[in-house]
């Protein structure tokens, strides 16, 4: 028996579908993250799977049970618990008043739900002197104080600094190994491809793409599903200079990653048009016969007008 399967779901809205005949299975302990552009049917797939929104077709199934979303007195599913992108916690009120309320716990289940959380410091505040950031691992918290099956994330990055975003992804990381099943939404790439096992790449409200989240960097099925997970560069077998290394039919559009590009002392003469300092690594904007191509370079030895030679790395999937 699947842990989680969604069967053909569709949702109309006042502009037309939001989704459009979505299915796919999520294992028990399987993370899976959700990507797509704005309007793309994200949250609202979100929110059926958690059992607030009725889809106009299809169905949800978890754990053998059909998951409702019709009006009913208390909305959701028991086991599956959900964090909106605007979740509130009760105003004025100690963290530790709040979880209290939710706990179906022990208490020394509960101190270790502190602790994943990162939380242990905060018991003490109320609700209005947290930072956003903290205001975040205390609703998880809350969530997970009862015991959830299922946890499922809206945008969880979004509007957090660099520092917070790094506690966040520790606690997902304690999650998982709590034996939780998790699924998210971000925009962030390098979120996506980091903690996802599997990935599900929306637009319109159609799926466009499911795989691993290294199927989808390296053979994305298209444009647009490249562009989610990285910077690129289309190329094919016409496209001068390059096309001896690509293998497929002359009207395929290979998608190549700038890391896969070589600056070395032979290949395809071009010129430098744009440096950018990543932290760790430069892009590189190349001008080679008229096609600007992005590179990777970690020596930052190059600067905007030098001359280089550029290669593109073999890849089995090319």
């Amino acid at each position: 028996m699947s842990f989680l399967t969604v069967s053909n779901i569709s949702k109309q809205g006042l502009d037309g579908l939001i989704l459009d005949d979505i299915s796919f299975q999520l294992r028990r302990h399987q993370r899976i993250a959700i990507a797509g552009e704005t309007g793309s049917g994200k949250s609202s797939l979100l929110k059926i799977v958690a059992g607030l929104v009725q889809p106009d077709s299809g169905s949800v199934v978890f754990e053998g049970s059909r998951v409702d979303g019709r009006d009913v007195l208390v909305p959701g599913h028991a086991d599956i618990a959900y964090l909106a992108q605007d979740f509130e916690l009760p105003k004025s009120l100690r963290v530790e008043q709040v979880l209290e309320y939710a706990r179906k716990q022990s208490a020394e289940e509960q101190r270790h739900l502190h602790h994943i959380c990162h939380i242990d410091h905060l018991l003490k505040r109320r609700t209005n002197e947290l930072s956003g950031g903290e205001r975040q691992r205390v609703a998880i918290a809350r969530l997970l104080a009862g015991m959830p099956k299922l946890l499922i994330l809206d945008e969880p990055y979004t509007n957090l600094d660099r520092i917070h975003k790094l506690v966040l992804k520790k606690v997902l990381d304690e999650v998982s190994r709590l034996g939780i099943t998790c699924m998210m939404i971000s925009h962030e790439p390098a979120e996506l491809l980091s903690w996802a096992d599997s990935l599900i790449i929306l637009r319109h409200g159609k799926m466009v793409q499911r795989g691993s989240p290294r199927q989808l960097y390296h053979s994305p099925k298209n444009a647009y599903v490249a562009s989610l997970l990285g910077s690129y560069t289309a190329m094919n077998e016409r496209t001068p200079g390059f096309g001896q290394y690509l293998n497929q039919h002359p009207d395929v559009s290979h998608f190549i990653r700038p890391e896969w590009l070589l600056i070395g002392d032979t290949g395809v003469q071009g010129t430098i048009k744009a440096v950018r300092f990543l932290g760790n690594h430069y892009e590189i904007e190349v001008e080679c016969q008229q096609l600007v191509v992005t590179v990777m370079d970690v020596t930052g030895r190059y600067q905007v007008g030098d001359a280089v030679l550029l290669q593109l790395e073999p890849h089995d999937h090319l």
